[in-house]
């Protein structure tokens, strides 16, 4: 399923990763790691990869990682992806959970996530 999603989407999905490693202000070991292995999963090329790698220095623009424009076949996909950055390091803050609860309830209306962090 990764390596089926467009360029577009894949680098999509990353930058809201990467904005998910940022939510506690801080990017961990793990979660280097967790990006860096869901960059290789995707298949993103070296460039697509450097582009990863400095949306982890520097976070991804905010109006770039708006979850309105979350494509309607892939919120899963990117729920799921969210989840796992923010427990990538073994702990999930409570800005972490915040923002992760923030961006089910706008990605998939209705819908609450039945497992907090």
């Amino acid at each position: 399923m990764l390596r089926k999603l467009s360029k577009e989407d894949r680098l999509h999905l990353m930058k809201f990763v990467c904005s998910f490693a940022w939510a506690d202000l801080e990017v961990q070991d793990a979660e280097r790691k967790f990006v860096d292995k869901m960059a290789s999963k995707l298949g993103l090329t070296d460039d697509e990869k450097k582009l990863v790698k400095g949306w982890l220095r520097v976070p991804p623009p905010i109006e770039e990682v708006d979850p309105a424009r979350v494509p309607a076949a892939h919120r899963q996909l990117f729920v799921d992806a969210a989840r796992e950055t923010i427990r990538a390091d073994g702990m999930v803050t409570p800005d972490e959970d915040e923002m992760f609860q923030l961006f089910v309830q706008l990605v998939q209306p209705g819908k609450r996530s039945a497992k907090r962090g």
